[in-house]
């Protein structure tokens, strides 16, 4: 089987305005286009590209914490079935923001932010472990976030 890459084609210039971006997403594109060499048209241009073919998102980003969620964590599951449709029910839930098909120990990996232990308690038992296929979960709870960065791809 061979697999298919995704890579898309970004250039030294993408990649530098990518790297303004990830230190301030509000940078204007006339400051970009100095740290760069080009116009702000230009940068305008080449950032509507990237967007449109998603090799980048600009968004805000949160502190859970200082939203009063106060309990992330992640959650292991390992399941039987097609780890595709399970991984869609997963993303379709509000309190999950990341969900991965693993290979290794689980066959799914998901991020939950909640607001507190009885929402954790109740998103396991009501909507996570009941999914067809599910044959058992394992929560890593977070204590403390040490390191997050967004600044992947550039370099």
């Amino acid at each position: 089987m061979q697999v298919k890459s995704r890579s898309a084609n970004v250039d030294d210039t993408a990649k530098a305005i990518i790297e303004q971006l990830q230190v301030d997403g509000r940078r204007s594109y006339a400051e970009i286009g100095k740290a760069v060499g080009l116009s702000e048209a230009a940068v305008r241009q080449r950032v509507q590209r990237l967007t449109d073919t998603g090799v980048m998102q600009i968004v805000a980003v949160t502190d859970p914490l200082q939203l009063g969620f106060c309990r992330q964590a992640m959650i292991g599951l390992k399941v039987a079935g097609d780890t595709r449709v399970i991984a869609d029910s997963l993303a379709a839930l509000p309190t999950v923001d990341y969900v991965v098909l693993t290979a290794g120990s689980f066959d799914i990996m998901a991020e939950v932010v909640c607001e507190n232990d009885d929402d954790l308690i109740d998103l396991l038992n009501s909507h996570i472990r009941p999914l067809e296929g599910v044959l058992s979960t394992e929560t890593f709870v977070y204590l403390k976030l040490h390191k997050q960065f967004y600044n992947w791809g550039t370099r």
